[in-house]
């Protein structure tokens, strides 16, 4: 792939993401699933790949200079625990829920990492499960995270035109280990051949916070629908009065991803907040994985 192709991806992939939260969100700002993915990508950057203590450390930092974004209850909790001594990989949201949290935090942000691993799903794996046990250690979290990271990794090196859904879909199942999110991906086919409709997929796939009922539905908004702008209006219409906001940045993560920036809408690249910030951001990423491969 050109270089310039790829790095549109890049692009396209945060920008998407955070598109996807900010009209999610009403389009008044973007949440904290922005401000946690632009942490998981400024650390990527410093640190040129994973380092678990530097990603919780800027988690914390952006959180404490803004906790008006709307965070759960479990980040905060587990940053001061973090803040008061206790280690980033200790399983800390353990403490909160029984067999830790199985919620869509870290697959929300989850962005970056499938952008950087593109190219080996081993290593996306290892460092989606890492980077999402700092918050959601719970195996459904981990492995919502990491199908969400694979997703956007396979949309990086997917083609547009050249886009098979089936055998996308094939690809998310080889991938994925967790028999519940195998259980989504096959409903996911029969929907497709289907052409089901708005309520069938919602309750086939669900809309909420939990990675299984949210991380489903973003892929499925994106092989059901061609293009930028028709993937993100559709999951943010199919997560209406679901997880709207976190939804819609999954979809639109994978959607900028595969079409690349160009491909989003200037009239909403323009309404996004800190968005020359994101761009430069994804630049950075970009040229840290293609020096990182020299």
């Amino acid at each position: 792939m050109r270089k310039d192709k790829l790095k549109s991806k890049f692009i396209g992939g945060l920008i998407g993401s955070a598109l996807g939260d900010f009209l999610g969100a009403g389009g008044k700002g973007y949440t904290d699933d922005t401000v946690m993915m632009i942490g998981v990508a400024e650390s990527l950057i410093e640190s040129k790949g994973f380092d678990g203590e530097d990603m919780a450390k800027r988690f914390m930092e952006n959180y404490y200079k803004e906790p008006w974004r709307g965070y759960g209850p479990g980040p905060p909790q587990i940053f001061r625990m973090i803040k008061s001594g206790r280690k980033w990989n200790e399983r800390l949201d353990r403490k909160l829920y029984p067999g830790g949290s199985l919620g869509n935090g870290a697959a929300m942000r989850i962005a970056p990492v499938g952008l950087f691993y593109c190219e080996d799903s081993v290593k996306l794996r290892e460092i989606a499960y890492q980077s999402s046990m700092i918050t959601h250690s719970h195996p459904l979290g981990m492995e919502g995270a990491a199908l969400q990271a694979y997703a956007v990794a396979q949309a990086v090196k997917t083609e547009p035109e050249e886009l098979d859904r089936y055998d996308f879909l094939k690809r998310l199942s080889d991938f994925v280990r967790e028999k519940l999110y195998q259980e989504k991906l096959r409903k996911m086919e029969v929907l497709l051949k289907e052409a089901a409709d708005e309520l069938e997929v919602i309750e086939e796939l669900g809309n909420w916070v939990e990675a299984y009922n949210s991380v489903p539905l973003a892929i499925y908004s994106f092989l059901a629908n061609c293009g930028f702008r028709n993937t993100l209006n559709y999951a943010l219409m199919v997560s209406e009065g679901g997880d709207r906001d976190t939804i819609s940045a999954m979809a639109g993560a994978i959607a900028g991803a595969c079409y690349g920036i160009e491909e989003i809408p200037k009239e909403w690249r323009d309404k996004l907040e800190n968005r020359e910030y994101i761009e430069k951001l994804a630049e950075k990423l970009y040229e840290t994985k293609i020096r990182d491969e020299k």
